[in-house]
């Protein structure tokens, strides 16, 4: 009898009790919830009836060469099975409700070359699906569901060129209602792809701590990606969400910086944005750090105030039913209230300034966007959208046709203020101009850019911040502490 059954258990001194304890294994109580995606994919259809079919990514070699190229799973393929495995193919009967899982048969030359494949057996016990089956019988399983259900019903498919190949021509296909669905139901996360988030972040935090630990012995960029890939794969997560940035001095403006092989000497800031990836979950996190036990001139410890300000404020006001948009605009009204400060924008007011387009010169990308199975995650709608656009600044963009924080969803908060050469040339081009103080920019132009960038769980009330990556006091306290 389970405890749950009963609201009251008396249990006398004198009852002999038989007490059994039964521990379920890892991969029985976590197992990738296939099945729930699979269901809640189907309801974003609002389908009863329909074949959901997605093909995984494909063994492929580089163009003229012998060598495979990196594997990395197709994520909506991913999002309904939980399978990172090459050249496997799924379906899932909506009405039915069953979840069918198709792997590669592999011979024993290449299992001899690179190891067995996922089998049969260890796929029906590894994941949440219903049937798991070699390759070879796919046809003859969409042959046979098509001529049950395809008069009535579609099968679904993302693109037209992810279409079964088994012949089309009395096939009912929708290649549009699938990817809309998916891209709605992955917005939302579940437990445990918050867990998968939350480990990925962990990790980065590591990494980022050992940088700062480590950051007064290094002497070029390269470096600095080399020991965050280090602790990355050395603890577990080998694929990182994205190309690491280390940008010194004016890279740290270029916004996707990824050459990363130039020397640290003679430079104010370094811009490190880099993040692991854990089970295909994403982590972002970026910080900038003075390249010195202390900041380098009131310039950037100025800059880096301010940007530190906007995503404070920004962040303290997470919660479901905020309009994201709406801390998109509160972070470029304490940027030009900053810049103001300092002399570097004038004659003019926040609204007029903001309006015109000006501070999106030095923040020129959106304050955020979604995280999940890509470091730029999918939704049904953008949060928020750059100010930048054909290489022209927009006008103000109004709040109110974007959407709304729900709980569940994890978004970026990574204000930035850069001082991008080529950006603020092409300022001076336009009408904002009146707005910007050249020469008192050019004071600013060796700090580079500044960003700091956390991921962030959204709640009914309000947030959990997923990041542990030191930034701020505690990020000075260990350069100091470590540089001594």
């Amino acid at each position: 009898m389970r405890a749950s059954d009963r609201s009251e258990i008396v249990i006398s001194p004198d009852d002999t009790c038989d007490i059994r304890i039964t521990v379920l294994a890892e991969s029985e109580c976590d197992k990738y919830p296939a099945k729930q995606h699979a269901r809640r994919v189907a309801a974003k259809l609002g389908a009863s009836d329909g074949l959901i079919y997605l093909a995984g990514k494909p063994t492929r070699n580089w163009g003229d060469s012998d060598q495979q190229r990196p594997f990395r799973q197709r994520r909506y393929f991913y999002y309904l099975s939980g399978v990172d495995e090459a050249d496997c193919h799924l379906t899932y009967d909506i009405r039915n409700d069953i979840l069918t899982l198709y792997v590669p048969i592999i011979s024993l030359r290449e299992a001899i070359y690179m190891g067995p494949t996922l089998s049969v057996d260890e796929a029906q016990q590894r994941y949440d699906i219903d049937c798991a089956y070699h390759y070879d019988a796919l046809k003859r399983d969409m042959a046979d569901w098509i001529d049950r259900y395809n008069k009535d019903a579609p099968v679904y498919i993302l693109h037209g060129t992810q279409a079964p190949d088994i012949p089309l021509e009395n096939i009912r296909l929708d290649e549009r209602s699938l990817l809309p669905a998916m891209d709605a139901a992955r917005e939302i996360k579940d437990g445990y792809e918050i867990r998968m988030i939350r480990e990925a972040n962990k990790i980065s935090g590591l990494a980022h701590r050992r940088i700062l630990e480590n950051i007064h012995r290094m002497s070029n960029e390269g470096e600095i990606e080399g020991l965050f890939l280090d602790i990355c794969v050395s603890h577990g997560a080998k694929n990182q969400a994205y190309g690491t940035i280390a940008g010194s001095g004016p890279n740290a403006a270029v916004l996707h910086y990824v050459k990363n092989n130039e020397p640290l000497r003679g430079r104010q800031l370094v811009c490190i944005d880099a993040g692991a990836e854990w089970n295909c979950y994403a982590s972002d996190v970026t910080r900038t750090i003075p390249l010195g036990q202390d900041w380098p001139s009131e310039h950037a410890k100025d800059i880096y105030a301010i940007v530190e300000e906007m995503q404070e404020e920004c962040i303290k006001r997470v919660k479901q039913g905020v309009r994201y948009r709406e801390l998109n605009e509160l972070a470029h009204v304490i940027a030009i209230r900053g810049l103001q400060k300092l002399g570097i924008l004038n004659d003019g007011t926040v609204d007029e300034i903001r309006q015109s387009g000006a501070s999106a010169v030095f923040f020129p990308h959106g304050l955020g966007h979604h995280v999940g199975l890509e470091v730029h995650d999918v939704s049904a709608q953008p949060i928020t959208a750059s100010d930048l656009a054909g290489g022209r600044y927009r006008e103000f963009v109004p709040t109110m046709s974007t959407p709304l924080l729900q709980e569940g969803m994890v978004i970026t908060i990574e204000p930035g203020i850069y001082f991008n050469k080529l950006a603020l040339e092409n300022a001076r081009t336009l009408s904002l101009s009146k707005y910007i103080n050249f020469d008192r920019v050019n004071q600013y132009l060796p700090i580079g850019g500044v960003r700091i960038e956390d991921d962030l769980l959204v709640t009914r009330t309000g947030y959990e911040n997923l990041t542990t990556a030191p930034k701020g006091k505690e990020m000075l306290e260990i350069i100091r502490r470590c540089g001594n």
